[in-house]
């Protein structure tokens, strides 16, 4: 058997869920643990704290030495936190959007306040995941001082995708939640299909860029690393997903400031940190008519935004070490300690 085609069986057998970089569990509840990843040698006295979406596990940010964000961000001296929800059960199958942030994202920026002694936090937001950041920063009473959103769907005005049943939704013509509400947890194989309704034929490329660079023992490691993400998608509770129709989807709650988090209201008027936007310009998942809007909703002085060439995974580091944009930006952004 080729050398290639063994190491796909192996990797195909391998999670790869712990990353590359080394971590310390700081703080668990229910599912969720908050890792902590310690620099090598520190450099700013404001620490990272990142938020992952709900559907994919974050383990992509810290997937391969070399192109690893996580790895990137510690190397250049930042402290990191990353919030990892774990997988729901049955038992969880009323949380809500809502309930992550009470109950994970917010005792756990408090955690991280407290155990890297930080006055201030950055927070990073991907995808589903900066929608709960902005969320968060919207009602939070912990100090943020940076907030940056990469591929955040914000304004879900204009459908994406399946416009037609957006349309259906919003008239009252189809039953919103009897399918969840009898599953209570949608499993991770029933997230996979839809996120491939969506990116087909888009899909089947990466197979035919697999076996064009077959010969390529780098890449092919890559391709296999990657691919084990992409299938590994979280299992979405039925409160979640009842929330993302209901309140995204058909009320488009968020960018009209018409959604709460444990009574209170979350106005992205309230948001005053440094903001800084990214997206793709190839991104189908999360056009950039849906990220962009939320920059004339915040009362934030320091916002910029960045757009890559790329689709929605464009985001990665190269070469181990942070895209320029985004190292200046956090740099001029992270109060850096003096060197002595």
């Amino acid at each position: 058997m080729d050398t290639w085609k063994k190491k796909m069986i192996h990797y195909n057998e391998t999670p790869y869920k712990d990353g590359v970089t080394p971590r310390e569990s700081i703080w668990k509840k229910n599912k969720a643990t908050l890792w902590y990843y310690k620099a090598p040698e520190k450099k700013y006295n404001i620490p990272i704290f990142i938020i992952y979406s709900l559907i994919n596990q974050p383990f992509i940010l810290d997937l391969q030495t070399g192109g690893s964000t996580i790895e990137a961000l510690v190397q250049s001296g930042f402290e990191v936190y990353m919030i990892d929800y774990g997988k729901p059960g049955l038992e969880d199958k009323d949380m809500t959007l809502s309930d992550y942030i009470t109950y994970y994202i917010q005792p756990g920026m408090k955690v991280a306040l407290n155990h890297s002694r930080a006055n201030e936090m950055t927070i990073m937001g991907y995808c589903l995941g900066g929608t709960l950041a902005a969320i968060y920063a919207s009602v939070a009473e912990e100090p943020i001082k940076n907030l940056i959103l990469f591929v955040t769907p914000m304004d879900f005005e204009t459908p994406a995708y399946l416009d037609k049943w957006v349309k259906a939704l919003r008239e009252g013509e189809v039953d919103r939640f009897k399918y969840v509400e009898e599953l209570g947890v949608i499993p991770a194989s029933h997230v996979e299909a839809g996120i491939r309704v969506i990116t087909s034929p888009i899909y089947l490329t990466p197979y035919l860029s697999l076996l064009l660079n077959r010969q390529d023992k780098a890449y092919v490691d890559k391709w296999l690393r990657f691919n084990t993400w992409t299938k590994g998608h979280i299992p979405l509770t039925s409160g979640v997903a009842k929330q993302i129709t209901e309140d995204l989807t058909k009320e488009n709650k968020v960018i009209r400031n018409l959604m709460e988090v444990d009574g209170k209201k979350a106005r992205l008027s309230n948001i005053t940190a440094n903001l800084l936007v990214v997206g793709t310009e190839g991104d189908r998942l999360v056009p950039l008519d849906h990220i962009l809007p939320i920059m004339e909703k915040v009362s934030s002085v320091d916002k910029q935004t960045h757009i890559l060439k790329g689709g929605h995974t464009g985001t990665s580091v190269r070469n181990g070490k942070l895209p320029a944009y985004l190292d200046h930006w956090l740099d001029e952004r992270s109060s850096p300690i003096e060197q002595k």
